[in-house]
């Protein structure tokens, strides 16, 4: 792992924990002076203390590497606000309804975040019956293609894995869908509300 967690870190979950230095080396076994070594960068913690120290902050380990503390403030889980992580090593997708931190291939994924379609990335929405018909104009070779289509509702999303050298279409349930996202290799994730697109 290329991270480790930082004295800056630490010291932020201590102090919005209202918790001195003292408190803190008290509920870890070790002195004060050993924290505030973390605290100026002079030292590390030991790896066997980072449980212990996630544990009293209350956050998991991975976010305590991380950097970050991690609030998810999606408590009402609308998938609307769905994120959506691609690891640049594998391709691997992975889906939250609210904040994550997580890794792949030891590279830490930030969300993609949304752009609208352009030129190269246009998009057509269909309702065929009780389905949208989605088509996307886009190379679809080894090199250059669209990894997936989601249709986002409030309460779902619906999510098609496409691959190079096939079309770049799906099919999606209609029921409450108002987004259609879908991730090219190169160019990042783009959105589009269902309404602004859509033929009938």
């Amino acid at each position: 792992m290329n991270q480790y967690v930082t004295g800056a870190m630490i010291r932020e979950l201590r102090e919005q924990r209202r918790m001195t230095q003292a408190e803190l080396a008290e509920r870890l076994f070790v002195s004060d002076k050993t924290v505030s070594k973390w605290e100026n960068g002079k030292g590390y913690p030991d790896i066997s203390l980072l449980e212990p120290i996630a544990e009293v902050f209350g956050v998991s380990v991975t976010e305590l590497l991380s950097g970050k503390a991690v609030s998810n403030v999606n408590v009402a889980a609308n998938m609307l606000r769905s994120k959506f992580y691609v690891c640049p090593v594998c391709g691997n997708v992975l889906h939250s309804m609210g904040e994550m931190v997580i890794s792949c291939h030891g590279v830490q994924l930030a969300p993609a975040q949304a752009e609208e379609t352009d030129e190269r990335h246009t998009i057509s929405i269909e309702a065929v019956e009780d389905e949208y018909y989605v088509r996307i104009d886009h190379d679809m070779s080894k090199a250059h293609y669209i990894s997936f289509v989601a249709a986002v509702s409030p309460d779902r999303v619906q999510m098609v894995k496409l691959y190079p050298e096939g079309n770049a279409e799906a099919r999606f349930q209609m029921r409450g869908v108002q987004q259609i996202a879908f991730y090219c290799n190169r160019d990042g994730l783009f959105s589009v509300r269902v309404n602004k697109t859509m033929k009938k």
